[in-house]
């Protein structure tokens, strides 16, 4: 039987294109090499595609992070030049698949989505719609609201309004959220640039980091005694939710930021999460409404959060390229479900080639 060749998309312009080197690494190692011909693809930090000599071989992304930090642009420039051939001479090279593992803006934002459809090829994950709304938080809490789903408290401020009217904005977020709030820009994931603000006097700075990283600044009121509750989603049409589980970040940490979720070993996931059956069945029902509601598909990672004390329960976000190494919520939901990650992977492209199918039929 002729191999399907899969084109593995990693990398990318954003501030997480380690974490999409580590999770590319974990989905060429596991897609077998009996059925699928992989073709790695890596997009760099100024934007030049190039297929890979030698796919990334780092799973960890702490270890990708790391070497990241340490490294000088002499060594950045050489492992480049060793590491990347250059793209081949026939440029119509085939692929019938393609498998985004983009985090982040230029990736799982619908732009890379959107070069797709118009090349015609099929591929893995959300379309343009969803990866958009995905992406931008103040657009997904819109969505969320409309289809009547829980979500925080919250307000959504223009970069261009807080760099004019600073004072006035900080009086009127604090009168209309109070204290503590998360600060966040509205297009960015691995909790880059967020900030919890419990006094008056961190606002503005939060602001501030932020509006250093988008147009638009999401401002949420906080969840006492928050619990951050995950569940994955896998289909198209007719998705289905794994078994909850519970992220729990260090003592020593606020939140869940981007430290703890990729470089502090004392985060502890537990799978599954400690909920009562009632909870679970309403996490699973949530997280497949706020799939539909985006119009996800594919798969995607939908994170909660759960009042400790009144089992209120709020959606946080969608992610539609979520985490994916061996070690991620993502796929150690789905292996604790039933679907190991190899199988996770073909049912991945069997769901993109299905999605692609149907579009032909369409007039």
């Amino acid at each position: 039987m002729k191999k399907m060749r899969v084109g593995v998309l990693y990398g990318g312009r954003s501030g997480e294109h380690e974490i999409s080197l580590a999770s590319a690494a974990a989905v060429i190692a596991h897609l077998d090499p009996a059925r699928y011909e992989t073709v790695p693809i890596r997009i760099e930090k100024d934007g030049r595609w190039r297929v890979a000599a030698r796919p990334p071989e780092s799973i960890k992304a702490s270890e990708v992070i790391e070497a990241s930090r340490g490294a000088t642009a002499r060594t950045e420039i050489a492992e480049r030049e060793a590491y990347l051939a250059p793209c081949p001479g026939d440029t119509t090279f085939h692929l019938d698949v393609m498998f985004p593992v983009l985090h982040g803006p230029y990736g799982e934002d619908g732009t890379v989505q959107g070069l797709l459809e118009l090349a015609d090829v099929p591929y893995v994950g959300a379309g343009v719609l969803g990866s958009a709304v995905g992406m931008d938080k103040a657009a997904m809490k819109l969505v969320f609201a409309a289809s009547g789903l829980p979500i925080v408290k919250h307000e959504t401020v223009l970069r261009r309004d807080w760099l004019t009217d600073t004072r006035g904005l900080v009086k009127g977020l604090i009168a209309s959220l109070g204290l503590p709030v998360f600060v966040k820009p509205a297009n960015l994931g691995s909790s880059v640039g967020i900030s919890k603000v419990k006094t008056e006097d961190q606002l503005a700075p939060a602001m501030d980091l932020a509006a250093g990283f988008d147009r638009k600044i999401v401002i949420e009121a906080a969840v006492p005694n928050a619990r951050e509750i995950e569940c994955g989603v896998l289909g198209n049409d007719r998705p289905n939710a794994s078994i909850p589980g519970e992220i729990r970040p260090p003592a020593t940490r606020e939140f869940y930021d981007y430290e703890a979720k990729y470089l502090d070993e004392a985060s502890e996931t537990i799978i599954p999460a400690p909920l009562s059956p009632a909870q679970v069945v309403e996490v699973q029902r949530l997280a497949v409404a706020a799939f539909r509601a985006i119009d996800a598909a594919g798969f995607a990672r939908v994170d909660f959060l759960l009042n400790r004390q009144t089992g209120d329960l709020y959606l946080n976000e969608v992610n539609t390229i979520p985490g994916f190494t061996t070690i991620s919520m993502f796929p150690k939901l789905w292996e604790a479900s039933g679907l190991c990650y190899s199988e996770l992977l073909d049912r991945l492209i069997e769901l993109a080639l299905e999605r692609h199918a149907e579009k032909q039929e369409l007039k």
